[in-house]
């Protein structure tokens, strides 16, 4: 079993910057696909925000391109989302998602980023 610890999260202002941390328990980094998803309130979908793979190649959804950086340091088993120029509508739970082939899926518990003046 794998153990996927979040933090980073919190309030911050309009155009301000966060960085997120997704730890895992055991050492799987290295065979993984990662990645951050986001449910914002009102009963609204899960949905991907940012993806990396263990060939390092990323994926973004159109809606953070150029704002947010995902990144992973496989010798501590973190991936990292940086989140910066953030919106109002950027308000969720952030998740951190880890798949390992079998396949085997992790997510974390989640960290509540709230954008808002």
């Amino acid at each position: 079993q794998v153990q996927l610890v979040e933090s980073g999260g919190g309030l911050v202002q309009p155009g301000g910057s966060l960085r997120l941390s997704c730890a895992a328990s055991r050492n799987i980094f290295n065979t993984a696909t990662m990645g951050w998803y986001r449910q914002a309130p009102a009963g609204k979908e899960r949905e991907m925000v940012a993806t990396t793979t263990t060939g390092s190649s990323t994926n973004y959804a159109d809606s953070v391109k150029g704002r947010f950086t995902i990144s992973r340091d496989n010798a501590k088993n973190t991936v990292y989302l940086q989140m910066n120029s953030l919106k109002p509508e950027d308000t969720a739970v952030y998740y951190c998602k880890v798949v390992v082939p079998g396949p085997y899926v992790y997510w974390g518990q989640g960290t509540q980023v709230t954008v808002s003046s």
